[in-house]
Order: C-alpha cells, then structure tokens, then sequence
C-alpha cells in the first residue's frame, strides 16, 4: 500500500509537471492580442512554432533546403504519434496534408490561420482525436525575403492587416509563377518538401484581387479536366460539394474563385486554368489534390483568418472521412497514364457546358470618374442580389501527344537534369556512345511575348514537326524511362507544345540561333551546284519562287533557303535536345 501511495505521487508530480510546463507558455497570438487587426514578423512565427513543438510532443518543427533570402524553409509537422522525421514523412500511412502559407506575405491570412489551427488541435483532446488519422504539415512562411520586406502600402485593394510583406521575394520573383521553371532556390526546396511529404491534399492559402461581391472567401480548385480521370471526377463531384457544403452547415457561403477582370461577376466568368507554373497546377503533375484558397481582399481580416481557418478544418474533416479512397486514387492514377499512348497538353474553355449556381453579388454599374476624364466601376453595397450565373468550369483538350517509351537529354543540359533531379525523376545514363533510332523534335513555329515575365521571354503556340532518325548519343547521356511516378512531369515540361514546357520558359534558346552562316558571294556558286545535283530540290525551289512573291524578291531569302537544304546547314539549329524512345 506503502508503495503504491508513493508511485501515485510520483505520478501525479510528472503530471502536474507536465501541465504546468503546457500552461505556463502563452500560445495567444499576435493577431489575437490585436483583436484580428495584425500579423506577425517572421521571426515571431517561427518561434510561436519552436516554442510549440518544445511543448507538445504532437509538434515537430524541420527545416528544409534554402531560400534566396539565405533562411531555410520550415516544415511544422503535427501527428498524434509524436515526434516525427523527415524520413518518415513520405511513407506515413495517414492523410498527408500540405499547407503553404505567405508565397505572397500581404496575403497573410493562412500564416495566421494556421497557427491558431495547430494550437487549437493540440490543446483540445477532441480535436486530436478526430485528427488522428491525419499528418498536417505546414510551411508557416514560404516567401521569407518578402515577409521581411514588411510595409503598410504596398496592398493598395486590401482591408487589413495593418503591416504585411511584400509579393516579390529577394530576387523579386512572383513564387507562385516559379514552380516549374524553378528559377529561385524557393521552388527548388518546395520541390524537396513536396516530395518528402508526397501530400493527398495541398492547400496554398491566398487572398484574391479583382470584383466585389458578398463572400469573404472563394476555393480555387485544381482545374478537374487537366487533373483528370477518376481523380478529376472525385475532385468535381465529392470533395467540392462536401467543402461548400461543409462551410454552408457553419454559416460561412463559398463561391468557386471570381475570375473576373475588367467587367462584373453576374455575366459569368470561366474556371482557373491552373498550368503547372503556379502551386496547384504543379501538385497536380503528381496526382495531389490541389485548392488555392482566396479570401477577398476588402473584408475584415479578423473575417478572413477565421473563414480561412474553417475551411482547412473541412478539409481535414473530407480527408480523415474519404482516406482510403483518396489514395486508392492516387495510387492508380500514374497506372492508368502510363497505360495510355496519348496525354493531353492543351486546353481550351467549354462554353457550351457550363454550370449554373446561384452568386451573392452587389449591383455593379460605370459612373463617372471623379479624377479622371473617364467612367469607373462601382459596386453599390445597398444593392445586393442573389442571381444564377454561368461558371465554366469545363474544359476541352486541344492538343494531345504521343507518350514515348523514354526521353535522351544529351548531358550539356545540366540545367534541365538539375530540375529533374529536384523531382526524384528516375534516369539512368549511356555507358557507351551509342547510335539509336529516335524521335527528332524540331521547332517549326512559336511566338514569344514582347515584355519580360517573371525573368523570361516567354515562349507560346509553339508547334513542333517531328522525324525518325538515327542519333549518336555520347557516354553519360542521360535515358529518362515515362514509366515512372514523374510522368506528368516530364510529359508536362519535356513536350514543347505544353504550356509551361522547358521550350517555353527559354531552356533551350540557344538552338533557336544558327552557329554559322555563308557570304553570299561564296556560296552563290556552291548553290548553284547543289541545285543542278538535285533536281528534285531544284523543282521545289523553282516552285517556291513562282507561288512565294515574298520570296521571289528577296534574293538573300533564297539563297538561305537552299542553304538549309545542304549538308553546310547545323542540325542544331531548331533541333529540341530533347529526343523520344517511341513505344
């Protein structure tokens, strides 16, 4: 009796201990304190989330990589199990959820969303046990050198909070146009964290700019037709209508992301084609159910936070009742690409297929400027409606292509095999030179826009022509196999045509220059004789000359043309290092 008196002491000590260690930390955050009006530094988050992890053992607080700031990125890492390693994150049987906050740190509601939400979970035994199935992981801050570049006026359409970061990083890169093109050190250690966690579910957290109308918040779900398959049906048909209905049984009304610029909402507005250059759009390269969240910038932020909170709790709520069958999904949806000879590239809105709902707005007019000589649009907030409008949220494939057996990327385009490499894209490399027969991509037309975007010229219609021909591949080529969990990826960025392929973000721009040329006064004669050694070119230059009046007058015009038909002309030149292995 003796002994056991004295263990239930020693018991109760350790309790106590503990409890007092847990109450004696204030988890009260800034944007609490501040009555929903502030957002804290940098700094203050990432020690509000060590002070976290020191107390609950259900917190782990990772750091990751770099950024171009020079700070590593954090991972907080919530599960019930307690402490949890990065090697553990991947192979975790529970729901994996990624959370990213601040890639714009004006846009700051989901950083303190997030905090609140962790703290709540990990102080409220019900809340652990609903969530016991789930392992939430969050980048508190992913755009750090623009979260210490702090300021009150650089959001001139947003209500709140007082002081926020700035959009563009240290370099001044938009993050959320860098996922695929990986030029900052940002995407590179998202990619690391990315895969490490391999999410079910990624949530990026934003605030939207553009019309006025009733909501506070907006989803903006990964486009379901480029998601594809079973995965795009269950995104559009469950886990959709469970979180508008979800938010709706807690008094919150969600419309799908107003996507409207220069008119009002009531005329309708097509879908977000997310393209893997922003965050969703790349998560979808493999097969994680992507949502941006958009609160809207002229409510309240204490409003935003705390609608920004309860969507991710519905989330959470979909995922911990739908586990099985959302990886169920995922599992078989690379089975199911691999399987097929074609993936689509393109797309383009359905307009004859839209879907009808009805949209809370205010009654939006023109009026006249009171500073300019000009009209401006007003939304009249004593007149709101309930009105249905057309949402086009279907689309279209335009363009599909071949899936080849493998890509060969010749070992000079380290700067593409770097980003491959950041993917966990599986490759192997040429022991020997070696001669195959493969599919030969040349750039047969493309535009290019006229200002500079995000650090590129960006490249778009680009259109390939294709041929068989037998290629000498050099020892240490790299042979890339599609038969892998990355072949969205590289389907995605190897194609040309794609939209965000390497082509277009300006990878491979130096084969659009030729090397060498010819004085025309040398190979005046040296043309002359290749067309009387080949009549049948002869016959279509002498064609060209008749039916292309362009052509006809220009006598440099023609000399190139029939340079290009000569042996003096580079392979190089429009020839994408990028070669096909066809099934």
């Amino acid at each position: 009796m003796k002994n056991f008196l004295l263990l239930s002491l020693v018991i109760c000590v350790l309790s106590c201990n503990k409890t007092a260690k847990k109450s004696s930390r204030d988890f009260t955050t800034t944007f609490e304190k501040s009555n929903g009006l502030e957002t804290p530094v940098y700094n203050e988050v990432i020690s509000y989330y060590k002070d976290l992890a020191n107390t609950y053992s259900e917190i782990s607080l990772l750091e990751f990589g770099t950024t171009d700031s020079g700070n590593p990125l954090h991972l907080v890492v919530y599960n019930t199990e307690g402490k949890t390693q990065k090697e553990q994150l991947k192979n975790s049987k529970k729901n994996r959820i990624l959370i990213n906050n601040g890639i714009h740190p004006g846009e700051s509601d989901g950083i303190d969303a997030s905090m609140l939400l962790l703290r709540d979970i990990v102080q409220n035994d019900s809340l652990q046990k609903t969530y016991q199935n789930s392992l939430i992981c969050v980048i508190p801050i992913y755009n750090i050198g623009g979260a210490l570049n702090r300021n009150s006026h650089t959001r001139a359409n947003q209500n709140g909070p007082k002081e926020y970061g700035f959009r563009g990083n240290s370099r001044n890169f938009d993050l959320n146009r860098d996922f695929v093109k990986q030029d900052t050190k940002n995407a590179a250690t998202f990619a690391q964290i990315f895969h490490a966690v391999n999410p079910d579910v990624f949530i990026d957290n934003h605030v939207s700019n553009g019309a006025d109308y009733q909501y506070a918040i907006t989803h903006l779900f990964t486009q379901h037709n480029k998601l594809g398959g079973e995965l795009g049906k269950y995104l559009e048909q469950e886990m959709r209508p469970f979180l508008e209905k979800s938010l709706a049984n807690k008094g919150i009304p969600i419309t799908p992301y107003v996507n409207v610029w220069g008119s009002t909402p009531e005329k309708g507005w097509s879908q977000f084609m997310d393209s893997p250059r922003y965050s969703t759009g790349y998560t979808t390269l493999f097969n994680t159910f992507g949502m941006m969240v958009e609160t809207h910038m002229l409510k309240p932020y204490k409003i935003r936070v705390e609608q920004t909170y309860e969507l991710m709790k519905s989330m959470f709520d979909f995922t911990e009742k739908n586990s099985s069958k959302i990886k169920s999904l995922r599992a078989k949806a690379v089975e199911t690409i691999i399987a097929k000879n074609s993936y689509p590239i393109q797309y383009k809105i359905d307009f004859e297929n839209p879907t009808e709902f009805m949209f809370k707005g205010y009654e939006g007019t023109y009026i006249d400027s009171k500073i300019t000589n000009g009209k401006r649009l007003f939304y009249d907030k004593n007149k709101p409606f309930e009105k249905p409008v057309k949402y086009y949220n279907n689309f279209n494939t335009t363009k599909t292509v071949a899936v080849p057996k493998a890509y060969i990327i010749p070992q000079g385009w380290y700067n593409v095999i770097s980003r491959l490499q950041n993917n966990n894209i599986e490759f192997s490399r040429f022991k020997n030179d070696t001669i195959l027969h493969v599919e030969v991509n040349h750039i047969k037309d493309f535009k290019t826009v006229s200002s500079p975007f995000e650090g590129h010229y960006l490249h778009y219609n680009t259109e390939v022509s294709s041929s068989l021909e037998n290629i000498k591949f050099q020892k240490g080529d790299y042979l890339i196999p599609t038969n892998q969990n990355g072949i969205r990826y590289l389907l995605e960025t190897l194609e040309a045509e794609a939209v965000d392929s390497f082509f277009n973000w300006n990878f491979f721009d130096t084969i659009l220059q030729r090397k060498e040329g010819f004085s025309s006064y040398v190979f005046e004669d040296k043309a002359e004789d290749f067309l009387n050694k080949n009549p049948l070119i002869k016959a279509e230059f002498d064609n060209k000359m008749k039916i292309d009046t362009t052509f006809n007058k220009s006598a440099r015009a023609q000399l190139n043309w029939i340079y290009t038909k000569t042996q003096h002309y580079e392979k190089a030149h429009l020839r994408l290092p990028v070669f096909k292995i066809v099934k």
